[in-house]
């Protein structure tokens, strides 16, 4: 785990750096530091709960099939391994028997909501041109904790439903490759939801782009079928049914019946 030091003398500088999207990493004031998995489990419980939880709560959390007296006493042991790394920088404080991540350790989970918070507000949505990193990836996608899943889960579907909006009102403001990006970047979280399909098809039909609209459907109908044998919605299918069964005009009739 790299770990690249901070000055401790600049007031500005946080007293840590978390990062949980993606992957683990922190950064500390005073250098390099090595944490134990469960130090580091124990940062991103109290990362994922900035109100802070209860001493017991956090141990029956982290220890689910130990008695009582033995996850205290190994939650004890944890905060003193944390104590022991970030020197007078307290990240985790305890108040009234109560742990909370110090106000001054940045995480960019949070990071991520007051984005997500900002993007839903119309008139801050025009100000975000590309789509913010911290909206591309997910939470720690390869951690199995029982606590982190639901948390990710909510994570993910607070950051697609953001994007496909965002796409969405760029789509309808005229910025069609921003709104693009933002349609592609819900997709490539998750390359079988319907309503980034859509957003994507809604973009490539605001610009008459009618061939791109269709074969992009029809690769989703395909994949979809393939993996899950299931077919589009009807409403996805209704977006396109003016294309895929368009009437012939007088003209064309008459080519066909000569």
């Amino acid at each position: 785990m790299a770990v690249t030091t901070l000055h401790r003398d600049d007031p500005s500088r946080p007293w840590a750096e978390m990062s949980l999207l993606g992957h683990f990493t922190v950064r500390f004031p005073d250098g390099n530091a090595y944490l134990a998995p469960v130090t580091q489990k124990l940062l991103v419980l109290l990362a994922i709960h900035p109100q802070g939880l209860p001493r017991s709560s956090a141990a029956a959390l982290l220890w689910p099939h130990l008695p009582d007296r033995r996850s205290a006493a190994s939650l004890r042991s944890a905060l003193w391994r944390l104590s022991r790394t970030d020197g007078s920088h307290h990240v985790v404080t305890c108040d009234n028997d109560r742990l909370q991540l110090d106000q001054r350790v940045r995480v960019d989970l949070h990071a991520a909501h007051r984005i997500v918070r900002d993007l839903g507000s119309d008139r801050l949505a025009a100000s975000w041109p590309t789509v913010p990193v911290q909206l591309c990836q997910d939470l720690l996608p390869t951690w199995s904790e029982n606590w982190l899943i639901v948390e990710r889960e909510h994570f993910r579907q607070k950051r697609l439903h953001t994007l496909e909006a965002c796409s969405r009102r760029l789509r309808e403001a005229g910025e069609m490759s921003a709104a693009m990006e933002f349609a592609m970047a819900a997709l490539e979280a998750d390359p079988l939801r319907e309503s980034a399909h859509r957003c994507v098809s809604e973009i490539h039909l605001a610009e008459g782009n009618v061939a791109d609209a269709l074969r992009f459907y029809e690769t989703y109908r395909r994949q979809l079928r393939e993996e899950l044998g299931l077919a589009p919605s009807n409403d996805y299918r209704g977006l396109l049914a003016p294309y895929l069964r368009r009437p012939l005009d007088s003209a064309q009739r008459s080519r066909h019946s000569a």
